[in-house]
């Protein structure tokens, strides 16, 4: 239990600092937005109560907005997935449901899952988060542009993030 709270105490701590550090200075034009810090919401374990998540998801993301500087919208879209989160695993979750203690990642769920599973959630943020902060309808398609572009674009920098971080090593 301690180990698990200081797990993500710490992946809390290097993906906010991966975002505002570093993510942020990245440019790939005005479509393409980058926002990993996400993925601490995506590899919180399926074991943690619903209240616990919607918590974290709108620390997460208020302490994104105090950074950036964007009264509230990572918040709100932060808990909306955090909401959200709970009803796409009952989507995904086999027949016989999650094993305990399983985390929600690329190599014990399997890449089709994660894939699913990250592609779903990252686009719920994205469409939330970018019509929120345009707030009108006006630009509907170049926003929707944007969702999208910005979903693959995060999508894959998780996915990589993944690869080069989660991977545990089985003895066969």
């Amino acid at each position: 239990m301690i180990n698990n709270i200081l797990k993500n105490s710490i992946r809390f701590i290097v993906l906010v600092l991966l975002q505002v550090l570093i993510v942020q200075n990245i440019r790939l034009g005005s479509y393409i937005i980058l926002l990993p810090y996400i993925l601490f919401i995506l590899l919180l374990p399926f074991e943690t109560p619903k209240l616990v998540v919607l918590l974290c998801a709108f620390i997460t993301g208020l302490t994104v907005d105090m950074f950036y500087d964007t009264a509230g919208m990572h918040a709100a879209a932060c808990t909306l997935i955090g909401f959200a989160r709970f009803y796409v695993l009952k989507l995904l979750s086999p027949r016989e449901g999650y094993e305990l203690g399983l985390m929600p990642n690329v190599d014990s769920m399997g890449s089709v899952w994660f894939i699913t599973y990250s592609l779903i959630i990252i686009f719920i943020h994205h469409l939330f988060f970018f019509y929120l902060e345009i707030f009108r309808f006006g630009e509907f398609m170049r926003t929707l542009s944007r969702v999208f572009l910005s979903t693959i674009g995060t999508f894959c920098f998780v996915y990589i993030i993944q690869f080069l971080f989660y991977k545990t090593y089985k003895n066969k």
